[in-house]
């Protein structure tokens, strides 16, 4: 544990940080896997739903830098790519 004023401010600012970042990480991370089940499942509206609610919550999830804007356009092109591949 940090004895020092400034460090002790510091991990409760990370602390704080992590918790919230968390939540929208794992928001995110839950609706790509509906998004997964519903390709899965095959039934086209219920997927269009679910993959539009992922990359929205991919989308929030980079706006507010918890991942990387990168990281959120490569996921969404993933899924994209499932869609397609399903339509076929």
């Amino acid at each position: 544990m940090a004895n020092i004023k400034s460090a002790i401010k510091r991990n409760k600012q990370n602390e704080k940080r992590r918790q919230k970042n968390r939540v929208f990480r794992g928001q995110a991370r839950t609706s790509v896997k509906k998004a997964r089940v519903a390709i899965e499942s095959a039934n086209k509206e219920e997927t269009q739903a679910k993959v539009l609610e992922a990359v929205k919550a991919l989308d929030k999830a980079a706006s507010k830098g918890i991942i990387h804007k990168n990281n959120a356009a490569r996921r969404k092109s993933r899924l994209m790519k499932q869609i397609v591949a399903l339509e076929k």
